[in-house]
C-alpha cells in the first residue's frame, strides 16, 4: 500500500510540477520602471503589449496571419482565383478521401463546393446533425481574417451557424483577400459597421483548429470541434 500510495503522489508531483512551469510566462510588464502618471497608477503605454504590433500595408498583415497560422497549425492558402482556390481544395479532398461535404451557400461557397464533384449537404434550410457530423468538411464563408491574431471571424450569417463550423473533421473558410483586417479592435468596428441594427446572434473567433493541452500538457488537435483547418484568401 505504501509503494502504490508514493507511486500516486509522484505521478501528481510531476503533474502539478508541469502546470507550474506552464505558469511561469509572466503578465504584461512595463517596458521601463518609471511610472509615467503622476497619480502612480501605470497608463495602457507603461505595459509591453500581449500582442503583436500590425503593420498597416496589406503585405505586412497577411505575412503575420501566415506566420500565426503555422504556429496554430492551420493552412493558410492564398490563391489567385476561385478556380486555383477549387483544384487546391480538390488535391486535399483526394488526399484526405472526403467523400461528403456539408456547406452554406455564398458567393464563393457555393461555387467552390459544387465544384468539387462530392456528395452535397446543404445547411441552409435545415439538416440533419447526425449526416452533418458525418461530413468530411465544412466549407463556409467568413466575416473577417484577423491578422493580429490569426483568427477568423464567423457568424451566423457568414457560416451558416455554429455547428457547420464545428462538427465536420476539416473546416474550410474561403475569403476576399479584403476581408483582412489588422486587429480585433478594426473586426469588432467594422462587424458592427457591417450588421448594424440587425447583429447577428452567433459570432465566434475561430483561431487555429480545436485543441486542448489539458493532460499533462499534451496537445491534442480535434478536441472539441474540428481537427483541422484550412483557409483560403481569393483577390
Amino acid at each position: 500500500m505504501g509503494g502504490a500510495e508514493k507511486e500516486i503522489m509522484s505521478g501528481r508531483d510531476i503533474i502539478l510540477g508541469r502546470i507550474k512551469d506552464a505558469l511561469r510566462r509572466p503578465a504584461p510588464h512595463k517596458h521601463n520602471t518609471a511610472v509615467k502618471a503622476a497619480d502612480g497608477i501605470p497608463t495602457a503605454e507603461d505595459f509591453q503589449p500581449w500582442l503583436p504590433q500590425v503593420g498597416p500595408e496589406e503585405a505586412d498583415q497577411f505575412a503575420l496571419f501566415a506566420q500565426h497560422s503555422v504556429n496554430l497549425k492551420t493552412v493558410f492558402l492564398e490563391c489567385g482565383s476561385l478556380e486555383e482556390a477549387s483544384t487546391q481544395v480538390k488535391e486535399i479532398a483526394a488526399r484526405e478521401g472526403w467523400k461528403t461535404i456539408g456547406y452554406h451557400s455564398g458567393t464563393l461557397s457555393t461555387p467552390l463546393t459544387e465544384s468539387l464533384g462530392l456528395t452535397l449537404l446543404t445547411t441552409d434550410n435545415g439538416y440533419d446533425t447526425n449526416a452533418l457530423e458525418a461530413c468530411d468538411a465544412g466549407i463556409t464563408e467568413c466575416d473577417f481574417l484577423i491578422a493580429q491574431t490569426g483568427s477568423v471571424m464567423v457568424s451566423g450569417p457568414s457560416a451558416g451557424g455554429r455547428a457547420l463550423s464545428v462538427l465536420p473533421p476539416h473546416h474550410v473558410v474561403i475569403a476576399r483577400r479584403s476581408q483582412m483586417v489588422p486587429d480585433l479592435t478594426t473586426a469588432l468596428a467594422e462587424v458592427t459597421l457591417k450588421y448594424d441594427s440587425k447583429f447577428p446572434s452567433f459570432m465566434s473567433f475561430i483561431t487555429g483548429p480545436s485543441r486542448t493541452g489539458d493532460i499533462e500538457r499534451i496537445l491534442v488537435l480535434g478536441a472539441h470541434g474540428p481537427k483541422q483547418l484550412t483557409v483560403i484568401a481569393i483577390p
